[in-house]
């Protein structure tokens, strides 16, 4: 029995429209088989938190991602699914976010008894920089940044509302801007006491000198430069923060499986089973178990 022109069309259509499913399944595959690999070179648990925001947007308006409670939600449970000994890797690629998703997995990360590492390939900003001050080691690419993290109050650093305050006369200033003035106190205060918190934690790994604490503190807190300053490795280390350079290959490899999205997707992933002495298989499209990419 022959097919018309128009039962082929209606079978094109439908091949076609399992295309984009079919891509994402093996592109999710090949992302596992990826965290697998890296997680068997280092005997540890990795967890992603990506934010690719450069140029995502719709109908033209871009849309910002960020570190968000669902993000630490979910990297909160990574956390309680990985052992006490067993080691956390964090690859971070992130403009920041909420502070207090951000406080959270800061405190679930140095509370890990195992080592905490952070891989930054490329930048990891506000928030992001908070997270790799909670870490027992910085990995960052040669080129890759950190940035500031004094406390934004709406659009405006607090830093630069306690100036107005200090530069005019308190009858020339309305009410508002008082408010607000007070706030940025408080919140340059709360942030400040966080980080020494993160600096002065009760296993100092990161070896930082007592001496470079409020060194440390003052550059990223107080808003001496703008909340989007690149903090280089080079300044970093010159600040005393424990900078290692280089990153492992299989780090960019990583990153290339996660692609500016055309779409939504989850900006944290990791493999969300507690590990033992075996890894499950992942099952492939068909049922039957994939290779384990390390035989």
């Amino acid at each position: 029995m022959g097919f018309s022109f128009f039962d082929l069309f209606w079978i094109f259509l439908f091949l076609s429209s399992l295309q984009p499913v079919w891509q994402r399944r093996q592109m999710e595959i090949r992302r596992i088989r990826a965290l697998q690999e890296f997680e068997r070179g280092r005997n540890s648990r990795v967890i992603l938190l990506i934010h690719r925001q450069e140029s995502l947007s719709l109908l033209g308006i871009p849309i910002s991602r960020y570190i968000s409670i669902e993000d630490s939600e979910q990297v909160l449970r990574a956390i309680r699914l990985t052992p006490p000994n067993v080691p956390i890797d964090l690859i971070l690629h992130t403009p920041g976010g909420l502070v207090l998703a951000t406080e959270q997995i800061a405190r679930a990360l140095i509370r890990h008894p195992a080592k905490v590492t952070v891989f930054i390939p490329h930048y990891a900003m506000s928030g992001g920089t908070m997270l790799a001050l909670a870490s027992d080691e910085i990995v960052m690419d040669a080129n890759a940044v950190l940035g500031p993290v004094d406390p934004q109050l709406g659009n405006f650093p607090a830093a630069s509302i306690l100036k107005v305050v200090e530069d005019k006369p308190i009858g020339d200033i309305d009410d508002q801007t008082l408010i607000m003035a007070d706030l940025s106190r408080k919140a340059i205060a709360q942030v400040q006491r966080f980080v020494r918190t993160l600096l002065k934690d009760d296993i100092p790994k990161q070896k930082i000198a007592p001496e470079n604490i409020e060194k440390i503190v003052d550059a990223l807190t107080t808003g001496r430069v703008t909340h989007d300053y690149p903090v280089t490795v080079e300044e970093a280390t010159e600040m005393g923060l424990p900078i290692t350079v280089g990153l492992p290959r299989s780090i960019y490899k990583l990153m290339e499986l996660y692609p500016q999205p055309q779409g939504g997707r989850p900006s944290v992933q990791y493999i969300p089973m507690p590990y033992g002495d075996r890894r499950p298989s992942l099952p492939s499209p068909q049922g039957r178990p994939l290779p384990d990419p390390a035989e």
